[in-house]
């Protein structure tokens, strides 16, 4: 029997429409430590909020989802409700873990309920507090007789971890129940990435199954440890973190002199007697900018200059653990000259988006010249006050249905008024094949067209 060609084109298309979201991850690597995943649901970080447009948008490691939403269709579980939905959405912080279930609906998610995770939930006799964490790292393992262990992945744990602390990823813990003390009646003290974390408390549970009496859990975790101090990263984990993977950070060498005959790649020369007038030229802590604090072996004189950058407002600081000596016994090099003396930070821009001075160049030529397509993703309320000469304008929420108006054979630079919405339409089109790009930046546009994007 011979099947038509039109529906063997439509089942071909179906199986690829399959095959594609098929591919598409639905959970979090970390959140699969906890849970499994369910048809139609999604384990994430919550991303950003665009409340103009009834979305928002999921971190799913390196993947990115857009989720609709509309106010008399979304049930929302937080322990922080607000007054109104949009004042609970809005409360939700950037990295929360989230859990959305969702329908499919012209071609879009639409989110049908919204779980936020919740705060663990221990006794306080299994709880151990900030205040005393600080004095048992103030003590030392041998003399405050403790183990302290980080439940985190490890490539977490690189990032930075509480000083004197080992890592046992609760997912291994299993396979490393050897690295536990052979005294049942010791201290042990595990902490993970907050108190929304699991890890630690699974790890305290499995640890009080094998007959240990005296674990308890840190439940503010890093990101506890992280408001009031610094954390330690050795030097092959500095390395692998940011070096290999060229992530910008903050290099502050307090070595004086010594430095120029050799100190890390980037670092500047800070004087320890002066970081209060460091910290008033010091980059904005709302760009976190992660910081490493250097001296010759990772003294208590570059714990308390981190700690003074910790304590004014800046989170993720670290003393490389056993200084510069460490660094070169590890075979990894240094740079020879005289260091910088002022601190900059340049983030790592986000995956698609296209510099404000990019932008402005391709968007000021006129439109019969231009070689790129403007899209204006703003709602119609919004472009009244003046659009870019020449841009085509489809509000976001309506972008998935008028693809056809978005043409395929030149690079598109997508804009809204911030970035945020911009960058959920930068994701749908790259996903259907576009050559895209977003503007990542606050743009104020006149009824003239033109504009000021910064």
């Amino acid at each position: 029997m011979r099947i038509p060609t039109s529906l063997t084109l439509s089942l071909l298309g179906c199986a690829v429409a399959l095959a594609q979201s098929s591919s598409r991850p639905t959970m979090a690597k970390i959140c699969a430590n906890c849970h499994t995943p369910a048809p139609q649901t999604l384990f994430g970080n919550w991303d950003t909020l665009a409340l103009k447009n009834g979305s928002f948008q999921l971190k799913l490691d390196e993947a990115t989802e857009v989720v609709r939403f509309d106010t008399a269709g979304l049930k929302v579980k937080s322990k922080e409700m607000g007054p109104t939905l949009d004042d609970t959405l809005k409360a939700i912080k950037k990295g929360h873990e989230v859990q959305v279930q969702f329908a499919e609906k012209d071609g879009q998610k639409v989110a049908t309920m919204l779980l936020v995770k919740p705060p663990v939930s221990l006794s306080m006799e299994e709880t151990i507090t900030l205040e005393q964490v600080e004095k048992l790292v103030a003590q030392g393992p041998e003399k405050g007789n403790y183990l302290l262990v980080d439940c985190r992945p490890t490539p977490r744990f690189q990032e930075g971890n509480i000083p004197t602390a080992v890592n046992l990823p609760f997912p291994a813990f299993d396979k490393l129940v050897d690295k536990l003390p052979a005294d049942k009646g010791k201290l042990i003290v595990y902490y993970c990435s907050g108190k929304t974390c699991n890890m630690s408390p699974g790890s305290l549970r499995k640890a009080q199954k094998l007959g240990y009496t005296n674990a308890k859990v840190f439940v503010d975790g890093m990101p506890g440890w992280y408001g009031k101090h610094a954390g330690v990263i050795t030097s092959q984990s500095f390395k692998a973190v940011y070096l290999d993977k060229a992530m910008p950070a903050v290099v502050l060498d307090l070595r004086g002199k010594a430095a120029g005959q050799g100190a890390l790649a980037g670092a500047v020369a800070v004087d320890p007697a002066k970081v209060a007038e460091l910290l008033k030229a010091f980059p904005s802590a709302k760009l976190k900018p992660p910081v490493l604090v250097v001296d010759e072996t990772g003294s208590a004189q570059a714990a308390g200059v981190a700690d003074q950058i910790a304590k004014a407002g800046y989170a993720g600081v670290n003393v490389l653990e056993g200084g510069v000596k460490a660094w070169t016994a590890a075979g990894l090099p240094l740079v020879q000259g005289p260091l910088a003396t002022k601190v900059t930070f340049v983030p790592k821009p986000r995956p698609g988006s296209i510099a404000a001075v990019e932008f402005t160049k391709l968007a000021e030529v006129a439109p019969a010249q231009r070689t790129v397509t403007i899209l204006d993703v703003r709602n119609v309320d919004e472009t009244k006050a003046g659009v870019i000469k020449g841009a085509l304008q489809i509000p976001e929420p309506q972008l998935a249905g008028r693809l056809a108006e978005v043409p395929k054979g030149r690079k598109v630079l997508v804009h809204c008024s911030t970035g945020v919405r911009a960058e959920m339409a930068y994701h749908l089109l790259k996903e259907k094949g576009y050559d895209v790009a977003f503007l990542n930046n606050e743009i104020a546009i006149l009824d003239t067209g033109e504009f000021i994007a910064e």
